[in-house]
């Protein structure tokens, strides 16, 4: 079992939300069907319906309707799911690269679930480390990537949401405009996103024990008008939908500990 670095659970009117953010990966869940706006985001995103079916709509394509899909980094899409769902998000050198959505069938979706230590919602013990390793039986492992880019990347997206861009470039022999662009070459991703990702993450940590603009403020964000923007860019809803409710179990990361995921060096 891999501890979560940071998890909570809400009960929130008619249903329960489950966040755990560890080294293998975030998971969110709850019990009711939900729906969310086009967005675009810079993980691996892996939606499994528990009892029902997940719709997925990208520009100029016909909507998608299956069991479990998992959509890549960068994909702009809509996403629905029919049922009580969980939603796991995994870091994107983590995969082998794919172009395109793939769809999961019953036993796949099955699988990733019970992966996790339950056949229904997860709760905040979710065995995140099961379920990444699975996800990479069914579709391959990423690439090592360049110590630098591991260390760029590392640094960038700590928790801690003043970790300056010319200093950690020097300390790996870059100036900052060619560590952004090793990075981007690496990963396909730029840095920037890559911090914003980090910081939302933190955020959504922080929500059930602030309000939206104290969790905002302790990311790095601007204010409260900036998180939610960058809420509905990158995961098509508002903060406020997703962390705020009663309390039913959390638990705490350190403050020098990250919420992202693991680097491989070469």
């Amino acid at each position: 079992m891999i501890f979560p670095t940071r998890a909570w659970e809400l009960e929130q009117n008619d249903r329960r939300l489950v966040f755990v953010s560890g080294s293998e990966a975030t998971l969110f869940a709850e019990t009711r069907a939900f729906s969310v706006t086009r967005h675009c985001h810079p993980a691996w995103k892996v939606v499994l319906p528990i009892g029902g079916h997940v719709e997925v709509g990208v520009s100029g394509r016909r909507t998608t309707a299956a069991a479990g899909v998992i959509v890549p980094p960068q994909l702009a899409h809509t996403c629905a799911a029919s049922s009580s769902y969980v939603a796991l998000f995994i870091d994107p050198w983590m995969l082998r690269p794919e172009p395109g959505l793939t769809c999961l069938d019953n036993a796949a979706a099955r699988r990733l679930r019970a992966a996790l230590g339950h056949a229904d919602l997860p709760d905040t013990g979710a065995d995140l480390a099961a379920a990444k390793a699975e996800l990479t039986a069914l579709t391959g492992a990423g690439h090592s990537l360049d110590p630098r880019v591991a260390h760029a990347i590392q640094e960038s997206t700590r928790a801690d949401p003043h970790a300056h861009i010319g200093a950690i470039a020097a300390e790996v022999g870059l100036s900052p405009p060619r560590m952004r662009a090793l990075v981007r070459t690496a990963v396909g991703i730029p840095l920037v996103r890559l911090r914003q990702w980090s910081r939302l993450r933190t955020a959504i940590a922080g929500l059930p024990d602030e309000s939206v603009a104290a969790a905002a403020a302790s990311a790095g964000f601007a204010d409260h008008a900036h998180l939610a923007r960058t809420a509905r860019t990158l995961l098509g809803r508002a903060p406020a939908s997703i962390g705020k409710g009663t309390r039913l179990s959390t638990a705490k990361a350190e403050p020098w500990q990250n919420l992202g995921g693991p680097i491989r060096y070469t």
